[in-house]
């Protein structure tokens, strides 16, 4: 059983359950919270409040962190947007496993926590720790694994310290849900989504890298063997209205997100059919430094009955969109050029005369 509403949410997978954030929720600065993506690995576990998480490894006093605890200690907020590794495998050819996910596993919300460096703080993080290991309570079989596989991922220890990584217990001013990760999970601020592991049950400081199963097997990029964990988001864009599919008029006011783990957005540009010329859209102010930023520009469409509209976005680092998607066998971080179709209304008039 699970904690959604289905009106809300485009079910891509019922159980354990995968869901979209629908077309009409991605207009949002902030994504309603009944309507942010859902991703699932496995059944959700069922933790109550006694739950606690476990600080152990290369520290100098393991302890455990209850949820009282967490209550009592500082607490940060951080907006942050958060995409699924796999948010767009379905444009992918020939199609990888895994969920199809369309375009939807994406969404921008704000979370509110303890930052996971004073829980580190509070065991003492030894000399020649490299990482910090995020053990979730949900676990289950998988078919390229013998036994019972539990979700586990890794940080470097740099990342796990930055101050806005935090041990989050509420989503958008109320407690987190069972899909979300209740009642403690992980936020990992320009990280795809799976390293905002949820359902925390355990913190283990090591001094050696990680390597378990949705850290080498899953969650990476492999192209013809050489394989490379996913970590932060691509840079990408999202053209949200019109929508695909969508009527309007020939002169259309175009608005969008663009978004990357790597730093701030510096430009969107936009095309249309195809054409070599890219213009360049205004950039909004984005919520937060970890926060889709908004940008949009007024184009005058060619009078033809169908017309497709391109964003392409890059950021301050100098990573910019490619225009074909880079296949990979797992069908992770596709940030390709994205194309939506509209109808002119203008030419469909034209053609009914």
């Amino acid at each position: 059983m699970t904690d959604f509403t289905p009106a809300l949410l485009d079910v891509v997978r019922a159980d354990p359950l995968c869901a979209e954030t629908p077309v009409a929720q991605l207009t949002a600065v902030v994504t309603p919270a009944a309507s942010v993506y859902v991703r699932s690995n496995f059944a959700l576990p069922r933790l109550d409040a006694s739950h606690c998480i476990a600080v152990r490894g290369a520290v100098d006093a393991p302890c455990t962190v209850s949820l009282s605890d967490l209550a009592a200690m500082t607490q940060r907020h951080v907006t942050v947007t958060m995409e699924c590794a796999g948010n767009g495998r379905l444009g992918m050819d020939p199609l990888p496993p895994g969920e199809p996910w369309r375009f939807g596993a994406v969404s921008t919300t704000r979370w509110s926590g303890v930052p996971l460096r004073l829980l580190l703080d509070r065991a003492g993080v030894q000399a020649g720790a490299v990482e910090v290991v995020a053990l979730g309570a949900d676990a289950g079989l998988r078919d390229d694994a013998d036994g019972e596989v539990r979700f586990v991922r890794s940080l470097p220890l740099a990342d796990a310290l930055h101050p806005d990584t935090i041990v989050a217990t509420h989503m958008d001013g109320a407690p987190l849900t069972a899909d979300h990760g209740a009642p403690v999970r992980l936020i990992v601020p320009g990280w795809y989504g799976m390293a905002s592991v949820k359902w925390l049950a355990a913190l283990e400081v090591a001094t050696t890298p990680f390597t378990g199963y949705f850290q080498r097997q899953r969650y990476v990029y492999d192209v013809d063997g050489v394989i490379e964990p996913v970590r932060r988001a691509r840079v990408k864009s999202m053209i949200a209205t019109p929508h695909d599919g969508a009527t309007c008029e020939r002169r259309v006011l175009v608005q969008g997100w663009a978004w990357s783990g790597a730093g701030a957005i510096a430009r969107v540009e936009l095309s249309v059919n195809e054409a070599p010329v890219w213009i360049d859209a205004a950039l909004g102010t984005p919520a937060s430094a970890y926060a889709w930023t908004p940008f949009e520009a007024e184009l005058v469409l060619p009078a033809t009955e169908t017309v497709h509209i391109r964003s392409r976005a890059t950021d301050a680092a100098g990573h910019t969109q490619p225009e074909r998607i880079v296949w990979n066998r797992h069908g992770y971080g596709n940030n390709a050029v994205r194309a939506i179709a509209v109808t002119v209304r203008d030419a469909m008039r034209d053609a009914a005369s």
